[in-house]
């Protein structure tokens, strides 16, 4: 058995492909060494285990090996949690406390997701990775510590140093050594023997059959990109395990799990590297679109409110012209069983004058009855009787 053999079995690395061994290669050639490594690789892709095979492999193997998740720990804390404090060094500081340099004294300290240390703390680690020194929070008296560093980052940190987030000094004094963790969508070959490790530990640890893939199957998994990587994969290989009924299964089979791919995936590889800011800019882009859709549809809706707006006014308007008309008309309509004993040589004022008289006389000055029977309505014939004084 090789010496890298024996490491993948010594930590149950699954993985053939040539950029798993040269990274487990590089690990084991630094171990031997003080040097600070850094790490790099996507989120899931298994950069954890990299500090375990330096630590395990290293002089200092005897010595504690301490892991810290850095994006875990408030701002306000972290400098207390690496550093340590003395009592009443702030609120709530009831004791003196170890921190995490201190514990690690003569072993190694992981420090992972590194891009989220504060810039204050990147000074205090600076002066760590110098000298061996540094200072509890709330003291002044310098303490010594000999620890190894090794480093992780999912992020791009010399983006990060464009945007003043990362100290220049600091990433070069880190980075000395770099091992890359490759993506599952570069390690094509070592996707199905992944699949068969988590499904094989999970189906029997659940005491239930274990299942296997046709080749067309295997084909369904090597293809997708699996953006949550080895982590995505755990989980997928789990799902399919106790919820499939089937324990032989397919393309078909497969593809219902699997997500569906994006018009646009957005992939990070050696020759393409999207930043943040073309991220940001692609999702407010995105934003953009659907506000523009959302504008046009509101804008649509008033669009007809303010038809129906004009028509319904439109329509009162005319209502009220044709009353209008009507009433200022009705004055001027003679009707038709009067007509036969009007003088055609008379003058349409005279007329009306005549037949308005005829309607009051007949009906006894009664001007109800009389604008009734003229056809006009009585404040009408009001005015009429004003206009001639009758």
């Amino acid at each position: 058995m090789t010496n890298l053999e024996s490491i993948k079995k010594r930590f149950q690395i699954i993985g053939n492909s040539q950029l798993l061994l040269r990274s487990i290669e590089k690990s084991v050639q630094v171990a031997s060494t003080d040097i600070s490594v850094l790490i790099t690789g996507e989120s899931g892709t298994g950069k954890d285990i990299i500090p375990k095979i330096i630590h395990k492999q290293s002089s200092r193997k005897h010595g504690p090996l301490i892991a810290v998740n850095c994006g875990a720990i408030p701002e306000g804390t972290i400098d207390s949690e690496l550093f340590g404090h003395e009592k009443g060094a702030f609120t709530g500081a009831i004791n003196t406390r170890k921190g995490y340099f201190e514990e690690a004294n003569n072993g190694t300290i992981f420090l992972d997701e590194l891009g989220d240390l504060p810039l204050s703390t990147q000074a205090r680690l600076l002066r760590v990775l110098e000298n061996g020194e540094f200072i509890k929070v709330g003291s002044s008296k310098i303490q010594k510590t000999n620890v190894r560093i090794i480093c992780a980052t999912n992020v791009d940190l010399k983006d990060a140093i464009k945007k003043n987030k990362f100290r220049e000094d600091l990433f070069y004094r880190l980075s000395t050594v770099e091992i890359k963790m490759s993506p599952l969508r570069e390690r094509k070959e070592d996707i199905y023997l992944l699949f068969k490790k988590f499904s094989r530990n999970f189906c029997e640890k659940n005491k239930i059959p274990v299942i296997n893939l046709a080749p067309d199957a295997v084909k369904s998994i090597q293809d997708y990109d699996w953006p949550g990587n080895i982590r995505e994969l755990k989980n997928f290989a789990e799902k399919l395990s106790i919820i499939e009924q089937k324990r032989h299964l397919n393309s078909i089979d497969i593809d219902t799990y699997l997500p569906k791919k994006e018009k646009n995936p957005i992939i990070f590889n050696n020759q393409s590297k999207i930043s943040e800011r073309e991220i940001l800019y692609k999702m407010l882009f995105e934003m953009k679109q659907d506000l523009n859709e959302l504008k046009d549809m509101t804008s649509s809706i008033f669009r007809k409110k303010e038809n129906y707006n004009k028509i319904f006014n439109d329509t009162k308007e005319f209502e009220r012209r044709v009353e209008s008309d009507t009433e200022a008309n009705e004055s001027e309509i003679i009707p038709s069983k009067f007509e036969e004993t009007v003088q055609e040589n008379l003058s349409l004022e005279t007329q009306e004058l005549n037949i308005i008289k005829k309607a009051l006389e007949k009906n006894r000055g009664k001007r109800k009855i009389a604008a009734k029977e003229l056809g006009i309505s009585e404040r009408t014939l009001y005015r009429k009787i004003k206009q001639y004084d009758l």
